[in-house]
């Protein structure tokens, strides 16, 4: 709005000389007030958010750790009854595990093992001893190195399935992880875990992660290392056993061996797929460390409360801005009055000069079609009839753009205006099918026209002259700003060699080609008349000429011509619809 003139008793207020200053101030204003708010409550939230997760984390840690424990437990007490002097055998294991509810306190694991230690020179009367004890195919492997003084092989583990088989008779201290948990739980006379490592129960090929659980056995009366009651973990299992209710939070967790490397990742649950934050706790299971994370999902743009003050000083601002805009616009509203009324001249003035340029159009196509029609004609009841025809085609036609305020125009609504009185014959059909395409109004007329002379044709000598005659058109897109119709008969009177060409013929061929700028293809084919026309689709100009348009045509091209006619864009615009 523009600066309003000074009253006669001197100049105007400030808000008057400028109106846009006092609303604009005041939405700044309750909008800085409101983006503080919300920082402050987005910096609460935030840290809320923080505390809650790095809480969520270590109590999944402590999960963890209680589960650990809960094996440590009975790794612990399996050792005290093993470390009797008598040798153990399988039956008396088996009767040690069952004693202590194996199959209730182990969830997680794979099971539980008696790993004995065996010096080399004992090795072949130890795999003599395990054979005849019902291992037919023990065997010690990998072979001993030259400089390991004694093997410490997987001699019993429970449950006896198929999987838990394939780790009897391997020498766990043949393997480095493995030699080096086993000698820091014989050290330190405690439950000691390995690091990162694939279970033999994997068999050739695994890759599922895992780790193992030592507790050194040593004989009552020595005191010298018996072997190892050891329990083996795949890590995903564990997870999964000690984070059961995990599954129902819009969380992810991942367990890692001593650090949180990808080469050290044990397992994850949950979610994965989050970008938010991580939350790393330590977790020690069994003299090893490991790390616990916990992967939040992202935090929401703005939080709830944010959301309800940022709608509140929303509100208010506009609320107090909208006062402040009515206040001040009082005082325009004369010159906004006077541009209205100037507006309106324009249309008025736009609208006349469209509708001599559609009346001068019509007329002209009229008269053409009088007289060419005149020159074909001898008869004068023919010639009635012929021209009173096509001139309804002319109606029809013009009916639907009028219908469209002479925008664009569907082909299905052309074809339907022009072939509505043959539909309703019982005796042949008339099949149309196409995409949904539009015509600009004087293509749409020039459609009409050639629809109706086909039409025409067709009732007079063509399939809908005779009974079970059919007449498709169908069309299609076949280029950017191109569309294809065509006409086709069938199952009418067959086509005469020797015909007279008519006015139709030459309306076709050379008027309506001409206002297509499009060659037509037009075929008298011994089963019925067959026409390919070439039709452009181009964007359609929609005659709307409402008041905003046309004070920016005035405003455009400079005050109302004097004679009272539309600025020439408008007209220019008018007369391409």
């Amino acid at each position: 709005m523009d600066s309003i003139a000074p009253s006669r008793g001197g100049p105007a207020p400030w808000f008057l000389r400028f109106p846009r200053a006092v609303p604009l101030s005041v939405f700044l204003l309750v909008a800085a007030v409101t983006g503080l708010s919300v920082f402050s409550i987005e910096k609460v939230e935030g840290e809320r958010a923080a505390t809650q997760h790095a809480e969520a984390s270590r109590a999944l840690a402590f999960s963890l750790e209680r589960r650990a424990n809960s094996h440590i437990g009975y790794l612990r007490a399996v050792a005290v009854l093993l470390g009797s002097p008598e040798p153990i055998d399988g039956a008396k294991f088996r009767q040690y595990a069952a004693q202590l509810r194996q199959d209730d306190t182990t969830t997680g694991a794979e099971g539980i093992g008696w790993a004995e230690r065996v010096d080399r020179s004992r090795i072949g009367e130890f795999e003599a001893q395990m054979r005849a004890a019902g291992q037919p195919d023990f065997t010690i492997h990998p072979p001993l190195a030259s400089d390991a003084a004694f093997a410490v092989p997987v001699t019993y583990i429970l449950p006896d399935t198929p999987r838990n088989r394939r780790a009897l008779g391997y020498d766990m201290h043949s393997d480095p992880m493995r030699r080096l948990a086993m000698a820091k739980a014989d050290k330190d006379g405690k439950p000691t875990a390995t690091g990162k490592l694939v279970l033999v129960q994997e068999g050739p090929g695994g890759t599922k992660p895992g780790f193992i659980i030592y507790m050194p056995v040593y004989t009552g009366d020595t005191g010298s290392l018996k072997g190892f009651v050891y329990a083996p973990f795949t890590a995903q299992s564990f997870l999964d056993s000690a984070l059961p209710s995990l599954q129902h939070r819009e969380v992810g967790v991942r367990l890692y061996d001593e650090t949180d490397q990808p080469d050290r990742l044990l397992a994850a649950k949950g979610r994965q797929d989050l970008s938010g934050p991580h939350y790393d706790t330590p977790v020690e299971i069994a003299n090893r460390p490991f790390v616990v994370s916990l992967i939040a999902p992202p935090l929401p743009f703005l939080s709830e409360m944010s959301l309800l003050a940022l709608a509140a000083g929303l509100v208010v601002a506009s609320l107090l801005s909208t006062i402040a805009w009515l206040v001040t616009r009082q005082a325009a509203e004369d010159r906004m009055a006077l541009s209205w009324l100037e507006e309106q001249a324009s249309i008025r003035n736009s609208l006349t000069r469209e509708l001599n340029h559609r009346v001068k159009n019509t007329l002209a196509n009229v008269l053409s079609i009088i007289a060419l029609t005149r020159r074909r004609e001898t008869d004068l009841d023919t010639f009635a009839d012929n021209l009173s025809g096509r001139i309804r085609a002319l109606s029809a036609t013009h009916d639907l753009l009028t219908n469209s305020n002479w925008g664009a125009t569907p082909v299905r609504a052309v074809i339907d205006a022009e072939l509505a009185p043959y539909v309703k014959w019982g005796d042949h059909s008339v099949v149309a099918h196409g995409p949904e395409v539009e015509l600009a109004p004087n293509d749409a007329l020039s459609l009409g026209l050639a629809l109706h002379e086909l039409a025409t044709n067709a009732s007079k000598f063509g399939a809908l002259s005779a009974p079970g005659g059919r007449v498709e058109v169908r069309w299609q897109m076949i280029a950017p700003g191109l569309a294809r119709i065509e006409w086709s008969e069938h199952g009418g009177p067959p086509v005469a060699d020797q015909r007279r060409r008519g006015f139709g013929l030459d309306l076709i061929e050379k008027i309506v080609a001409h206002e297509l700028r499009n060659p037509v293809d037009l075929r008298f084919d011994k089963d019925g008349v067959r026409c390919t026309l070439i039709v452009p689709v181009r964007a359609p100009a929609v005659f709307r000429m409402r008041a905003r348009q046309a004070a920016m045509e005035v405003k455009r091209n400079g005050t109302t011509p004097s004679n009272g006619a539309a600025p020439d864009g408008a007209a220019r615009k008018a007369r391409a619809s």
